[in-house]
This record gives C-alpha cells, sequence and structure tokens, in this order.
C-alpha cells in the first residue's frame, strides 16, 4: 500500500537529516539503492526528502544548472529525470555530503561480505566512502 507523507512526519525527517549526519547519509545511501535495485518512484522520494533538508532546490538547481521548478517536476511522481540529469546531481550530492558510492557486482560483493569488513562500509552491492 502507497500511501502519503504527511506534513508532519516530512518536517521530522527534515530536521532529523538537519541535525544528523548518519541519518542524513543513510537517507541518500538508501535513495540511491532504491534508484539501483529499480525503486524509482521510492528513490526520487527520498532523495527529494534529502534535496529539501540538506541542500535545497534552490542551491542544486544553481549548480546543476537547470530551473528550480523543472528539478521540483523531476522528483515529482510523474517526473522522469534524465540520466544525464540524475548523475550530476547524484555527484553534486556526494560532493557536498562528502561520501563517495561505489557500484559493485553481487559476485564482488559476496566476496567482500566472505572477508571481515572494515569500518564504515554497507554489507551492499555499493559502500559509502567517507572523504
Amino acid at each position: 500500500m502507497n500511501m502519503a507523507l504527511t506534513r508532519d512526519f516530512r518536517e521530522t525527517v527534515q530536521a532529523r537529516v538537519k541535525r544528523d549526519a548518519a541519518f542524513r547519509k543513510g537517507l541518500l545511501s538508501e535513495a540511491i539503492e532504491s534508484l539501483l535495485s529499480g525503486e524509482v518512484t521510492l528513490g526520487k522520494e527520498l532523495l527529494r526528502d534529502y534535496i529539501n533538508a540538506a541542500v535545497g532546490f534552490p542551491k542544486l538547481a544553481a549548480h546543476i544548472k537547470t530551473h528550480v521548478k523543472t528539478l521540483h517536476q523531476m522528483f515529482g511522481p510523474n517526473g522522469n529525470p534524465t540520466a544525464r540529469n540524475l548523475f550530476a546531481i547524484v555527484a553534486y550530492l556526494q560532493e557536498a555530503e562528502g561520501v563517495r558510492f561505489e557500484v559493485r557486482s553481487k559476485r564482488a560483493a559476496l566476496r567482500a561480505k566472505q572477508r571481515p569488513s572494515s569500518p564504515g562500509t554497507k554489507r551492499l552491492a555499493y559502500t559509502a566512502i567517507s572523504h
């Protein structure tokens, strides 16, 4: 069941993103993981929440040289950002957050899972690495 989030819930998430760096990085990570796993609608919603709370649409729009309204539409329910725009946005958000995401094949992820993991890595097909 897909339930719309209430304004209070969104405000609560935004407040936590602003005060909790680990939560903020986790939200960005979940958004990208959702996109990579084909859950595009969820990924766009999470990215929209992250952008609103962490960097703001006006600042992001200026960086990727597009209109704020266009950016809002990309992450709306019927939005369909181009690969060029999406990758530019993800690159900027990684830079702003001080993380880098890596995509690995499942085979590489399974090999990494068998080895003792280092602190700060995830047991997923990608890792977030802080700079």
